[in-house]
């Protein structure tokens, strides 16, 4: 169990090493294609970071025929994700991070509740088992892929759209001019690649713990597991701000979100003993709507924009999506 506790530490000091080139490259890119933090969190940082999540849910389902666990992973990382946000506000001392933001990132946090709500309302229409598939798969799983197409594709489209047009004699002011983008992109396509390759071994090191642990596939082990997947994204996130990008850190784990669904659909094609949402527990629903509160909270934050924080140096927002949290974690484990 000690070299599993070794391989684990390792394992997060490669990913904390990739996860801050990472960040800052990507916030090259935003700069050097005139996309935005939001556009580049939401289509690289957020498919770089959401990568472990996939290999386990697909292990998990075609390898341990365990689809609880993936499911319970997904939705837990979502939550997990939002609660970060929250501990990114304590960390950001330059005021309420969320008033920092764009407010276009209504629309993603909007169009996530929308995917998300979907398999959870799908749920509850498990028991019609055979009724709601296309041979193993269910047929909600081709709807998830299709809404999330559909939505990034909105999210480019609107982001393109409010890009203020810039006159030809103007010279914009290069955060990172010195940076050409052949480098940016190398050293982005590198970085991604190692902390793909971290994150999806921490997440089979995350799941080995839980067995040797004792904790299987029990509370705390999920727990555990949704922590070790969603690292990446914690710490691509953490080194965003650092680095002053407040969209691309926010937009990555909301994007996260949103990609973290389509590894529903993903892990359904992998789980040939039928639909994956027939096969688990009723009681994911219930994580679900936690994810649906957290991401109201956070809509109403970047809507209020707030301008200044509690005596306890946490918008209110962020105590609303601790507290959300804990009660949700709570009940999980009492259920």
């Amino acid at each position: 169990m000690l070299l599993t506790w070794a391989q684990f530490v390792v394992c997060v000091l490669i990913i904390f090493f990739a996860g801050t080139k990472v960040a800052k490259y990507g916030d090259v890119i935003a700069e050097k294609t005139g996309l935005g933090g939001l556009w580049i969190g939401v289509a690289l940082l957020a498919l770089v970071t959401s990568l472990p999540e996939l290999f386990t849910g697909i292990s998990a389902v075609a390898l341990l025929k365990a689809p609880d666990l993936t499911v319970g992973d997904i939705f837990g990382s979502n939550a997990l994700n939002l609660l970060v946000i929250a501990l990114l506000d304590i960390a950001w001392r330059q005021g309420p991070l969320l008033t920092a933001a764009s407010p276009r990132h209504a629309l993603t946090a909007g169009l996530s509740l929308i995917i998300i709500a979907f398999p959870a309302a799908c749920l509850f229409l498990s028991p019609l088992g055979s009724q709601l598939a296309i041979g193993w798969i269910g047929i909600y799983t081709p709807i998830i892929f299709i809404l999330y197409l559909l939505m990034v594709r909105m999210v480019f489209k609107f982001e393109k759209s409010r890009q203020p047009p810039s006159p030809s004699d103007a010279k914009p002011t290069l955060k990172y001019g010195g940076i050409s983008m052949r480098r940016a992109s190398l050293y982005y396509a590198v970085s991604a690649a190692v902390i793909i390759a971290a994150g999806t071994w921490l997440a089979f090191i995350g799941t080995e713990l839980a067995e040797v642990t004792g904790w299987g596939q029990s509370f705390v082990g999920s727990l555990f597991v949704a922590f070790t997947t969603s690292l990446p994204e914690i710490v691509v996130s953490f080194s965003a701000l650092r680095i002053g990008a407040v969209d691309l850190c926010v937009a990555n784990m909301i994007g996260s979100n949103l990609l973290n669904i389509v590894i529903i659909g993903v892990d359904d094609l992998f789980y040939t003993e039928g639909p994956i949402l027939a096969a688990v527990s009723p009681s994911h629903v219930f994580t679900a709507l936690t994810v649906i509160l957290m991401t109201g909270i956070f809509i109403a934050g970047l809507v209020s924009r707030p301008q200044h924080k509690t005596p306890i140096k946490a918008s209110w927002y962020s105590l609303a999506l601790i507290g959300v949290f804990l009660l949700g974690t709570y009940v999980n484990f009492v259920i």
